[in-house]
């Protein structure tokens, strides 16, 4: 679970509501301040159990730098309300509501598309959807932020696993007072209400859907190499425990991808090392 430093947004940044084709997303929209144009628009998709605020400490570097970013809460993500059906979670119905998303935000041409985790592989998904087709595509670059080519390891499959059964059988109140047990100290002291807050808001079938689905996840990495004059970022920190970071620089080759490792960062770098990890995300945003 990704432990944002606040959930109050910084001056740059306003919470909204973003109307697309496909219904209201809850965003983070942050800007450059003054007169300024922004050099271009990045729209950030969370992790799995994640939100929009998981980007909060990376808003006003990126902004400094220039750029308009959006960070989006999936639907059944915490402020974007979400059915009940399972198939509403599907990855595909989450690339196209990404395709919607992007299309809403994409006032001044292509769309920087970062995603972390599972936002990473959604991203991959909603490129590959339009890759399929003879759409102009809506993509400036793809950053893959800890987010590897296939399926999560086999502990981390059966830490899902393990979730989903208590999804399927308790309250979230109740499965969050049980995770709560199993955290060391350390990760204790810094679980607030707005943690907490924002578990009770999640779908409990979004999180069992995309849990399984990153159990599943085929490798598609050879695919996203195919798709022409896109240029990826691989992002990761120096250790991971979701995807070994071997892994993700065996990605970064198979696809000709620039590839960043954040010191002292794990699998969020984005509330690890926030700072270093938008400057690394600006210089490849800026590049292109």
């Amino acid at each position: 679970m990704s432990r944002p430093p606040t959930f109050a947004p910084p001056p740059c940044a306003r919470s909204a509501r973003l109307r697309t084709s496909r219904g209201e997303f809850a965003v983070l929209d942050a800007r450059p301040t003054g007169e300024r144009a922004p050099s271009g628009t990045g729209l950030l998709l969370p992790g799995f159990t994640g939100s929009k605020e998981d980007f909060i400490a990376m808003l006003a570097p990126l902004t400094e730098a220039g750029f308009r970013a959006v960070c989006v809460d999936g639907r059944g993500q915490y402020e974007t309300t979400g059915p009940d059906e399972p198939d509403a979670y599907s990855q595909r119905e989450l690339a196209l509501d990404v395709l919607a998303q992007v299309e809403a935000v994409a006032v001044d041409g292509p769309v920087h598309l970062l995603g972390h985790s599972l936002g990473g592989q959604i991203a991959r998904a909603a490129v590959l959807e339009v890759a399929a087709t003879p759409a102009v595509s809506p993509f400036r670059t793809l950053t893959l932020m800890s987010s590897g080519p296939a399926q999560i390891t086999a502990a981390q499959q059966q830490k899902v696993a393990l979730l989903s059964q208590a999804l399927a059988q308790l309250s979230m109140a109740e499965v969050w007072a049980a995770m709560r047990a199993f955290e060391t100290p350390e990760e204790a002291a810094v679980d607030g209400e707005d943690l907490r807050r924002r578990w009770l808001r999640h779908h409990p079938q979004q999180l069992i859907t995309t849990g399984r689905q990153l159990s599943i996840e085929p490798d598609r990495v050879d695919e996203l190499a195919a798709v022409p004059r896109l240029p990826v970022h691989v992002i990761s920190g120096e250790s991971d425990d979701t995807w070994p970071v071997p892994l993700f620089d065996r990605m970064a080759e198979r696809l000709g991808a620039q590839r960043t490792v954040i010191p002292g960062a794990g699998h969020s770098p984005n509330t690890d090392r926030p700072r270093e990890t938008a400057d690394a995300v600006a210089r490849f945003w800026a590049a292109h």
